[in-house]
């Protein structure tokens, strides 16, 4: 390996992003079991996965070491954290079948066109939307896992609330899943009309 393919791999940016895809049979492991305390902790590593997605494009953009690799390795790396938690919590019941699978199919479709249209040289930029797809996507995961009703205390003797996780991710899922469905038809739409230029 010369200094150079080193530098493109192994930067600080591609290890945070590779300790991410690490993380994810950790994740899988503790989402074996549906209780209590397992779940929480797969909601905090989840939830800490996901804040390293944010810090390694920070990293790479701030050093100025914005690599191939690293744009590849980025969103694959996103897209089997969500999958992953969605695929491991359908067992318990916690999430609408169809609902994992518009996610998924979605992802996948939209990385096959965004690998036909790199193969002929198109670039199509994505729009806000993908980026708030997958705000919504993150917190409604982080409820789903957490699950249990949790308590938000104004003294320990007397809860000021009582907040049942599983059904704020569900709110925060419906509105993942439709901006979901409306992020793929508006990279289709645009994809079509490119390739038919």
């Amino acid at each position: 390996m010369t200094r150079s393919t080193h530098a493109q791999i192994l930067n600080l940016p591609n290890i945070i992003t590779m300790v991410r895809i690490a993380a994810i049979p950790l994740l899988c492991l503790l989402l074996l079991s549906p209780q209590r305390t397992p779940c929480f902790w797969a909601a905090a590593l989840f939830a800490a996965a996901s804040v390293t997605d944010w810090l390694d494009g920070y990293l790479a953009r701030r050093m100025g070491i914005v690599t191939v690799f690293g744009k590849f390795l980025d969103p694959i790396a996103d897209k089997l954290l969500v999958m992953g938690a969605l695929i491991m919590i359908l067992p318990f019941g916690r999430v609408p079948a169809w609902m994992v699978l518009v996610i998924l199919g979605r992802e996948m479709v939209i990385t096959g066109l965004r690998g036909i249209a790199s193969t002929e040289g198109i670039v199509i930029p994505a729009s806000n939307l993908g980026k708030y797809k997958t705000i919504f996507q993150l917190v409604a995961i982080i409820g789903l896992l957490l699950h249990y009703d949790y308590h938000w205390f104004f003294s320990l003797d007397h809860p000021l609330l009582i907040v049942n996780m599983h059904h704020v991710g569900m709110f925060y899922l419906w509105i993942a899943t439709v901006i979901t469905i409306w992020s793929g038809v508006d990279y289709l739409s645009k994809f079509i009309r490119v390739i038919a230029k």
